[in-house]
């Protein structure tokens, strides 16, 4: 079986951290090392994870190459939470004519993430 994990690379491991815990719930289930500096930490988000990577030269605000996207229970309630973490929140939520209320957020670094939920019975079918 194949999976895959999402990981981001950050000069601010504790500061991405943080946001994720706020605005999605996420809680750390792996630190290397388990003692020290932080290099690496990975957080349970719903039945994924995410991993976060301390990388000192990782160039915040570059172009977005890759788009996180997090199905959520409120996606109105949760813009003040994003901003109160060190995100930010450029534009309102849109309802999509596929059927999902969207919002397009940026963590601290400015990578992006999408707050969704499926409007009305839930999923398409």
């Amino acid at each position: 079986m194949t999976s895959i994990q999402p990981i981001v690379g950050t000069p601010d491991l504790p500061r991405l951290r943080a946001f994720y815990e706020a605005v999605l719930g996420a809680q750390q289930t792996l630190r290397v090392p388990e003692e020290g500096a932080e290099f690496y930490v990975e957080l349970r988000i719903g039945a994924t994870t995410l991993g976060l990577v301390q990388e000192q030269n990782t160039e915040i605000g570059a172009p977005v190459r890759i788009i996180l996207s997090a199905e959520v229970a409120d996606v109105d309630a949760l813009l003040p939470v994003v901003e109160s973490a060190g995100g930010s929140v450029p534009g309102q939520p849109n309802d999509m004519p596929w059927g999902q209320r969207v919002a397009h957020v940026l963590d601290p670094d400015g990578n992006m993430l999408n707050l969704t939920r499926w409007l009305g019975d839930g999923l398409p079918s």
